[in-house]
């Protein structure tokens, strides 16, 4: 099956546990269309480069999944309808690496500092 890599921002005003819900059922929509979550990973919730929404900040979130194209597709078009996701992007990826995203290697960085 395919890779993917699916990272999705939603509205800042949802309360941590609130937005991490959202990406569990995320995650079964993808698993019972026949996909496999290989990684998540939750990036805080951070700033973004311009208003989107009028939010000025969202929770960002990472999956890794091999799932075949039918579960990707019911997953956008889920992301889509729903009014807590900001915006959605899905990359096809050749393979999954096991190390942390950069974003996550960044913010462990950041910890350290301080």
């Amino acid at each position: 099956m395919p890779n993917y890599e699916h990272v999705f921002i939603c509205r800042q005003d949802l309360t941590s546990v609130q937005a991490e819900t959202l990406a569990e059922e995320f995650k079964v929509t993808l698993t019972d269309n026949g996909g496999k979550i290989v990684g998540a990973e939750y990036w805080g919730l951070r700033s973004i480069a311009y208003r989107m929404n009028k939010n000025r900040k969202g929770h960002y979130f990472m999956f890794k999944s091999e799932s075949n194209s039918k579960a990707v597709e019911e997953m956008e078009r889920l992301m889509n309808i729903h009014e807590d996701i900001m915006r959605f992007l899905t990359i096809k990826v050749k393979e999954h690496t096991d190390e942390p995203s950069i974003m996550m290697n960044s913010r462990n960085k950041e910890e350290e500092r301080v």
